[in-house]
């Protein structure tokens, strides 16, 4: 019986990856998919070339402010830089809303934020404890409002940023 892999991770596959993309471009893509701090060599490995380019691009994008790293560590590890990545959403948002449009949007997001924090009687959505109950539906209700409200909270954030951006030309404070 032959099984169907539904990622086949054929030469074919990879190289359509790497067609038209340059070692930098690579490492900047495998960079911003990873999750954790992450050893240099397994990003060259990821990104398919010399653990020695690997680092010297990983090195170029923490300068840029796009990863950050971890020089302490044996060997060095790098990671995506959070807050390069909500600049640059808010630097989207900002680029495709007007600022009224941005208020109404943060207005929006806070109403839904203080519903949240009425069913869940706190301000604080790390502090709730989504197995307090014993249905499985419950607790899937439960973990899934959590989430919502965790990505409120971020788009709160994102929304405010855009609003600075947009009000102050592109600077968070006013020249």
């Amino acid at each position: 019986m032959t099984e169907f892999d539904p990622a086949p991770t054929s030469d074919n596959t990879q190289r359509r990856w790497q067609t038209g993309t340059d070692t930098f471009g690579r490492v900047y893509d495998v960079v911003l998919g990873v999750t954790s701090p992450t050893v240099y060599t397994e990003i060259a490995e990821l990104a398919d070339c010399s653990p020695n380019a690997a680092k010297k691009h990983l090195d170029r994008l923490a300068e840029m402010g796009i990863a950050r790293t971890d020089r302490d560590s044996r060997p060095a590890t790098y990671e995506r830089n959070e807050g390069y990545l909500e600049w640059q959403d808010a630097s989207r948002i900002a680029s495709e809303l007007s600022v009224e449009a941005i208020i109404d949007r943060v207005e929006a997001l806070e109403a839904q934020l203080t519903e949240y924090e009425a069913q869940f009687e706190t301000t604080d959505p790390t502090a709730v404890n989504v197995f307090d109950h014993d249905s499985h539906d419950t607790i899937h209700e439960r973990m899934t409002a959590v989430s919502e409200w965790q990505g409120v909270i971020r788009d709160i954030r994102l929304y405010e940023l855009a609003r600075q951006l947009s009000q102050n030309d592109g600077h968070l404070i006013s020249a």
